[in-house]
């Protein structure tokens, strides 16, 4: 048996929330979070240390705050938040009006050093690609104030630069919200990024925080406001890629708005409509004629058949989704990108009652990018499927995956 400063905040909350009979998910919806922050929390993925937030934590398990954290109750301090990888600190800097010293002062004109910011940027988004998301965590909650108060406080032309890197950054922090099953949040920085982009002179920039919006709908299960969504971006681009000689950004940007629509068609279960947008994104990734990362959305051809893969699983056609895996290479694609093929082949080959394959492609996933299977809704209820499918004969692998995602059923 553990000593008891052994123990951490993780296996405190998961040994209070057992011995109240709650699943994770149902701790989550009384703390006002997702079941991947919980889950996050008890593998200690995530080390709350903010007071405020240890005492709803508390008072949904019924028990006090010294009891989950002793040292927290002992300094009387919230703790320095978001040096420790908890995202809540990112969504606490977002929290209102980003610099409100400044609302009432004079926007004196200081000098920014605009190619560091950029760098910095560049850093974030190379994170997000490969879901590296407390270390992400710990660049986007200096940079995205940083970025506000130099965006504010800088005159021409260093201000319409920053404003398109502002944009940029809270897209990152809109595409890390929402695979971490933080839609709320996503939207937040979604909705942010348009409007800087669009202030910062960049409208192809404000239509990507369309597509990052759309993708915080999704996540919501508002197939009906992500579909809206994508079809606004869709629309008002049509006429450009329709045009002579359309720039490359615009054709990406479109196809990507098609892919985002072929999964609300797919999830709506809308066959017909979810295959049209995907022939779509095929004929302008045929336009292309190579793959890209304009406004990191990393559209091409590749990343549209990896969209076609994920159509047919959402469709229930394992066979289809298997055959156009093999056919693709996407070793040239993000981490993320490549671990999310990986989870897309698992639940084919689930379909398909194949728990076997099912295991080995979640563990290559997990292999590529540890938090994308450990923190993914679709990943960890797929783990939870495949025990049970298994039974008894479920495999030493597949338990311990179910360890590491906090997703025994």
């Amino acid at each position: 048996m553990s000593k008891e400063g052994d123990r951490t905040l993780g296996d405190r909350v998961s040994e209070a929330r057992t011995r109240r009979g709650l699943s994770q998910k149902e701790l989550a919806s009384e703390v006002g979070r997702s079941e991947s922050w919980v889950s996050q929390v008890e593998r200690d993925v995530l080390k709350v240390e903010r007071v405020p937030v240890l005492r709803v934590l508390a008072d949904a398990l019924g028990v006090s705050v010294r009891e989950l954290r002793p040292e927290a109750v002992a300094s009387g301090t919230d703790g320095e938040a978001g040096r420790d990888g908890d995202m809540d600190a990112l969504r606490m800097a977002m929290t209102g009006h980003p610099t409100p010293d400044l609302l009432l002062g004079q926007h004196q004109e200081q000098p920014a050093a605009v190619e560091a910011l950029a760098n910095r940027v560049t850093e974030a988004w190379s994170l997000t690609h490969a879901s590296d998301f407390a270390a992400l965590n710990a660049v986007l909650i200096d940079l995205l104030p940083g970025l506000e108060r130099a965006w504010r406080r800088a005159g021409e032309p260093q201000r319409q630069a920053l404003a398109r890197l502002l944009a940029d950054a809270y897209q990152a922090a809109a595409s890390a919200f929402a695979r971490l099953d933080e839609a709320d949040a996503s939207w937040v920085a979604a909705d942010r990024s348009i409007t800087v982009a669009e202030l910062g002179g960049d409208p192809l920039g404000a239509l990507a925080g369309l597509f990052r919006m759309a993708h915080a709908f999704i996540t919501l299960r508002r197939l009906d406001q992500a579909e809206h969504v994508a079809r606004t971006g869709i629309t008002a681009l049509a006429p450009v890629v329709t045009g002579t000689d359309p720039a490359p950004p615009a054709l990406s940007l479109y196809g990507a708005l098609n892919l985002v629509l072929a999964i609300v068609h797919a999830r709506a279960g809308r066959r017909t409509e979810a295959r049209e947008a995907i022939a779509e994104g095929r004929r302008i990734g045929g336009l292309l004629g190579a793959d890209r990362n304009d406004y990191e959305t990393e559209f091409g051809p590749t990343n549209v058949e990896l969209h076609a893969i994920a159509v047919a699983v959402e469709l229930g056609d394992a066979g289809e989704a298997l055959e156009l895996a093999s056919a693709v290479d996407a070793t040239g694609l993000s981490v993320e990108r490549q671990s999310r093929l990986y989870i897309d082949l698992a639940r084919a080959h689930a379909q398909r009652r194949h728990v076997g394959e099912a295991v080995q492609a979640l563990l290559e996933a997990e292999r590529q990018a540890p938090e994308q299977v450990h923190t993914h809704a679709l990943a960890r209820q797929l783990v939870r499927d495949l025990i049970t499918l298994a039974g008894r004969r479920a495999s030493d692998d597949l338990l311990g995956l179910a360890h590491r995602s906090a997703a025994m059923p």
